[in-house]
């Protein structure tokens, strides 16, 4: 089942410290199999209130986004984010496609 490394950051400092991580986040990606399905482009908030920007990040499942925020390639460039954004990450599971509102009572 698919695994999502989600964040919402919040006063990014666009400077050289992000653009490196950006530029370098892909490939620590690639042997993990995950893939952006939300970075950037339009994001309208209809519900509270945000300033900042939504990301999401596929993998097949828990195992390799897990595997992912520990590799050795990833925190090599998680402080240039984490010390240039404030934020909140969170991984959490998918759901299968049949699943339906009413499946978490039982």
């Amino acid at each position: 089942m698919s695994a999502y490394g989600m964040a919402h950051l919040e006063n990014v400092d666009m400077g050289p410290q992000i653009v490196e991580y950006l530029e370098r986040i892909d490939g620590t990606l690639s042997p993990f199999s995950g893939k952006f399905i939300v970075h950037g482009g339009r994001q309208d908030v209809v519900e509270g209130t945000s300033n900042g920007a939504f990301i999401v990040i596929e993998f097949p499942d828990r195992e390799h986004l897990e595997g992912w925020y520990a590799s050795d390639a990833y925190r090599e460039i998680l402080p240039l984010r984490a010390e240039h954004s404030d934020g909140l990450v969170i991984m959490a599971d998918g759901v299968d496609a049949d699943h339906k509102a009413t499946d978490i009572l039982g």
